[in-house]
């Protein structure tokens, strides 16, 4: 049997691949911590999980419109006026299964073959390969540990050509949690102001996890005139800890949700309606539940951030937001090679070094970034104990 050409240029999820790994070895007997998962440890908040149970129970378990209920675009509605300053009407929202999806309608309604997608590094997994599945181009920005993980207006300059049609922000960033401020959005605009024909996709679904004082900002926040060809992408996942529920939404220009509508009423159709009605209940309800969580992640971020710096050959920067730390590990592979302890310097091999050694974490190289890891500190804080000694013990 041949496979399609598009289906063989994508690779298969790198975190999800280290998951299923250290679950396989865990099986066996094996002592594994896994950090390689992207998800809040926390429980989704009983509030939620009790208005899916009465849609449940009231037979709320048929079709829903494609894009939505109406109710929940209401509540999407209320949250990008509550907490962004964006005003929306019900054509321009989309809900969809996940963040992964409504990114996924968005390329494929946008992107032609050839199109070039400007996508900053280190990146989310998922970027590159489902613009490969639109047969676009993904334009690759570096931006390293030395310019804080974000990539500079210059930069974004001159990746712009003739065919780029859209650029992707992704801010708390995974995997690296840095933040873009204010002012490195404005120049950010500066850039895009110039080209008209661009799109602009701000995903923005770790907004509420903030590792420092301060007010989330998006593009739109910086720059209101670039409303017209921007895309804001969120979701449930992260901030409620409703990861399985699989619901995502986006809000932007009519048209175009009108098209990313298209696209998934021919994949998935609605988002199942119990998890809208959840996830409903989510945007509405009291939204107290967020801060426990952030301030758990908070002091994991500074346990994790202090053991990493103190190991010979790592360097690690604070995290803005999210629940990730993203270590420079490349002195540290060396020394490692050199001793004959590794069979080559790829980050892919130390990581199964350090799976070895009882701990899963996930290469930089799946983010567009040898020679770093990424390190979810969403598990407890014994869990990282133990986990940051390992690391230590392996690498001295």
């Amino acid at each position: 049997m041949e496979l399609s050409t598009r289906v063989q240029l994508i690779k298969p999820s790198p975190t999800l691949a280290v998951t299923t790994r250290a679950a396989k070895l865990q099986a066996e007997g094996k002592d594994i911590i896994g950090l390689g998962a992207g998800e809040p440890d926390f429980d989704t908040p009983q509030h939620i999980k009790e208005a899916a149970i009465a849609a449940i129970n009231k037979g709320f378990t048929k079709y829903t419109p494609v894009g939505g209920t109406p109710s929940l675009k209401n509540a999407v509605i209320a949250k990008f006026k509550r907490d962004n300053g964006l005003e929306y009407t019900a054509r321009q929202i989309l809900v969809s299964c996940g963040g992964k999806q409504s990114f996924f309608n968005l390329v494929l309604a946008h992107i032609n073959p050839g199109d070039e997608v400007i996508i900053p590094a280190p990146y989310w997994v998922s970027y590159p390969d489902i613009v490969l599945i639109a047969e676009g181009k993904p334009v690759i920005i570096e931006a390293g540990i030395e310019q804080g993980f974000k990539i500079t207006a210059k930069q974004l300059q001159a990746a712009i050509t003739p065919r780029t049609r859209m650029m992707v922000i992704n801010s708390p960033s995974n995997p690296t949690g840095a933040v873009y401020e204010l002012e490195e959005l404005k120049a950010l605009g500066e850039v895009l102001r110039k080209h008209q024909q661009v799109l602009i996709a701000t995903d923005d679904m770790y907004e509420h996890i903030l590792l420092k004082k301060g007010k989330f900002v998006n593009i739109l926040n910086a720059c209101p005139d670039l409303y017209s060809r921007t895309m804001v992408l969120n979701g449930v996942s992260k901030v409620y800890s409703m990861t399985g529920w699989r619901i995502g939404y986006a809000g932007g220009p009519e048209a175009l949700i009108t098209a990313m509508e298209n696209v998934q009423s021919q994949s998935t159709s609605n988002p199942t309606s119990i998890s809208q009605v959840a996830a409903e209940a989510a945007l509405n309800g009291d939204q107290s539940c967020i801060s426990s969580m952030v301030n758990a992640f908070r002091e994991r971020h500074a346990f994790v951030l202090n053991k990493l710096n103190a190991i010979p050959g790592v360097k690690c920067l604070p995290s803005g937001g999210a629940f990730y730390a993203f270590p420079d590990m490349r002195q540290a592979i060396a020394r490692l090679h050199t001793k004959g302890l590794l069979k080559n310097g790829s980050d892919i091999v130390f990581c199964e070094y350090l799976l070895e050694k009882g701990v899963a974490v996930v290469p930089g190289s799946a983010f567009g970034a040898e020679g770093y890891i990424r390190l979810s500190f969403a598990t407890s804080m014994e869990n990282l104990k133990q986990a940051l000694e390992r690391i230590r013990q392996a690498l001295i």
